[in-house]
């Protein structure tokens, strides 16, 4: 499939061939990121103006836009300079006035003479008690006045642009928009009442009343549905692409998966044996696997993902597990470590901290296929880390490798297997979007003997009541973290730093009771205050969020979060999930300034109510928003013109099992519909996807 259809040239021209856009304008609308016909296409009006003419303003109710044919009466000059310039005009039953600031009396006497006739169209208001209409939008002679539109769309703007200069722009690229074949399926298409994909265009851009520039609206509805099939025909592509790619058949006897789950104080959940399964059913498939295994706080996803890197030693290869930071890879080496021991497989560590001789041994190890399981950071990703037999690859990622870093990943050809783990619910709308080519695995339920987390909000003026709880806790031998929003102190930002938290509680609880871990510090001491905290040195460890993820102390069973109100609610949950891990009843204390927002009451309560992470994350979302929720330029998540992913996630699940099942039927998108899906792509600029088609 080489380059752009001719048919859809005269949407990816130049802005300028546009009638009435010179260079200038071009670069102004180029900040709305338009560069071509097509983007002033996808650029919707978000309003809609009434402009219809009217025989009079009387009755209206200011303010008020009209349109109104008016005989032109007495011109009142301002006494002032850059004063208001008024001219007196009368409709068939009512007087007003036109008003002009900075005006000059000798152009508008030329050009609005007293006794003419003018319809004009503005916002009109009250002031003083006198109806008046502030610089008009429209002051045309009579026979000139059918160039007002009835009803006039509003457009986003930046410098340079006024509405009437996208208006003509969106009028001049809807004329370019050629006859397309249909891409939607017919059922699909028949049972929403759509209309084709020009029709929803054409009125998309000329709304007549409120309701049409709602997301809800059909022609809106469609050109969503038109964007979420262009993606998930991409997720899809890269699907299938991945899953032709022969893979190894990974299979193995279970003696080792069997070893450890005899010697766990506890049975595996209904959840986590699902997931087991699946996962060694994708290894034992010639297909290459491309797994998501999504789960909550506590779920046990480190198990499932670890019966997974066991079979691949099963079959006789080696696997590897990649965390994004080195003190999760530290964390993953220590609760794997006895597991390891339990089945005999050798374990090790690879990091960028491995230097000189150590790094040239472990390098030779896993050259040889000593090393069973790896652990590290990015950093086995280097030229010179060789393995023996890799099988499997899992990657704990915490959303920081999206779709495209999955498709190099695809790119470098090996036939690995590759499961991807991620602790934070992510909605279904975000997690179709994000991870539409993969196959998922959720881990919905947490292992049995896990009691709830009590959730309590508490204003920051009972501090002395929590120092003193504190201490009860401390003297019972239990143990505590305190996160704190900030690192140095702000003026600008009235939050309390993490190092003035850490002297306060030291002197009122004493010394070497209270350890300090915050992001600035120098990783080795931040690895020993760790240390420190999870031998149970220390008994209180003031934090800022670096312990958000995968730190594991059960003896710890309070938490406290300072300004909660101002951390995202993922981000409160994960924080909450650190306490409640061992055998002992756990407190999560939210404190926060009053007085609290009705969104920031609104975002703790959800916490207080619910455990659930899945729960949590949808109300994030409705809250929030997508862009916000995952940072969106780190994240993978595409940005939709049209789609409203919070309000529209059903109309991405449709997408997503449309695109699957054209592809699974037209896998190269040769049949009529698969020709029209291929122009679609193009349309949508899915270069990414155009290049995985095979060319037909």
């Amino acid at each position: 499939m080489s380059g752009r259809p001719e048919v859809l040239f005269p949407l990816f021209s130049s802005l300028e061939s546009l009638d009435g856009i010179g260079p200038k304008t071009a670069r102004a609308i180029a900040a709305l990121g338009i560069e071509a016909p097509r983007d002033l296409l996808f650029c919707l009006p978000h309003a809609v103006i009434d402009r219809r003419r009217r025989e009079t303003v009387a009755g209206a109710v200011p303010p008020e836009t009209l349109t109104v044919a008016v005989t032109i009466g007495p011109h009142r000059p301002s006494r002032t300079k850059g004063g208001a310039y008024r001219i007196e005009v009368q409709d068939t039953e009512c007087a007003f006035q036109l008003v002009f600031f900075h005006a000059r009396g000798s152009y508008w006497k030329k050009s609005l003479p007293e006794g003419s006739r003018r319809v004009v169209s503005g916002k009109l208001e009250t002031f003083d008690g006198l109806l008046q209409m502030v610089h008009p939008e429209y002051i045309l002679p009579e026979n000139e006045a059918q160039s007002i539109p009835e009803f006039e769309p509003v457009y986003p703007l930046v410098a340079g642009v006024t509405q009437k200069t996208m208006y003509k722009a969106t009028r001049a690229a809807l004329q370019r928009l050629p006859e397309l074949a249909e891409w939607i399926d017919r059922e699909q298409w028949a049972r929403s009442n759509w209309p084709s994909f020009q029709d929803a265009m054409a009125a998309a851009h000329s709304p007549k009343r409120a309701e049409d520039v709602s997301p809800q609206s059909p022609d809106r509805e469609r050109l969503a549905y038109d964007e979420f099939m262009a993606h998930q025909l991409t997720l899809a592509l890269a699907r299938m692409k991945r899953r032709n790619v022969t893979g190894r058949v990974t299979t193995g006897d279970g003696a080792l998966q069997a070893k450890v789950l005899a010697a766990l104080p506890y049975a595996p959940t209904d959840a986590q044996k699902r997931a087991i399964s699946e996962i060694n059913d994708d290894l034992a498939s010639p297909r290459r696997m491309n797994r998501l295994l999504q789960g909550d706080v506590g779920a046990g996803k480190t198990l499932v993902a670890f019966m997974a890197l066991l079979r691949a030693v099963e079959a006789g290869g080696q696997s590897v597990l990649m965390a994004p930071t080195e003190i999760l890879a530290r964390q993953h080496l220590e609760s794997l470590q006895p597991l390891a021991e339990e089945a005999g497989v050798v374990l090790e560590l690879l990091t960028g901290r491995d230097k000189g001789a150590e790094r040239r041994a472990k390098l030779a190890e896993l050259a040889r296929g000593d090393i069973g399981i790896l652990v590290g950071t990015h950093a086995v990703f280097q030229t010179d880390v060789v393995f023996h037999d890799l099988r499997l690859a899992v990657v704990d990622e915490q959303h920081r490798f999206g779709v495209r870093q999955r498709l190099e990943l695809g790119r470098k050809g090996e036939r690995v297997d590759v499961l991807v783990m991620t602790a934070t619910p992510i909605p279904r709308s975000l997690a179709l979007s994000q991870y539409g080519d993969m196959d998922v695995s959720i881990l919905d339920e947490k292992p049995s003997g896990r009691k709830p987390i009590r959730t309590a909000l508490i204003s920051t003026e009972r501090l002395d009541e929590v120092i003193e709880r504190l201490r009860a806790v401390v003297s019972a031998g239990r143990q505590c973290y305190w996160v704190c929003p900030l690192v140095e102190e702000s003026e600008a930002v009235d939050l309390i730093a993490a190092e003035d938290r850490f002297k306060m509680l030291r002197a009122t609880l004493g010394e070497g009771v209270v350890g300090l871990v915050h992001g600035q510090m120098p990783s080795a001491d931040k690895d020993h205050a760790m240390n420190q905290f999870q031998r149970g040195q220390t008994k209180v460890l003031v934090a800022t969020t670096v312990i958000e993820v995968g730190v594991n102390v059960p003896n710890a069973t309070i938490m406290v979060v300072e300004r909660a109100e101002i951390f995202g609610l993922a981000q409160l949950h994960q924080l909450r999930g650190r306490v409640g891990r061992g055998t002992e009843a756990s407190t999560c204390l939210l404190m926060y300034q009053a007085p609290l927002s009705e969104i920031g009451r609104r975002r703790l309560e959800v916490l207080r109510e619910t455990e659930d992470g899945f729960v949590i994350a949808e109300t994030d979302l409705q809250i929030r928003g997508a862009g916000d929720l995952i940072g969106t330029a780190q994240s993978g998540v595409p940005r939709f013109r049209i789609a409203d992913l919070e309000r529209q996630a059903g109309l991405m699940a449709t997408a997503q099992s449309d695109a699957r099942r054209l592809l699974a039927g037209d896998p190269g998108l040769l049949s009529e519909r698969g020709k029209a899906a291929r122009l679609l792509l193009w349309l949508m600029r899915q270069d990414e996807a155009i290049r995985l088609i095979s060319v037909g």
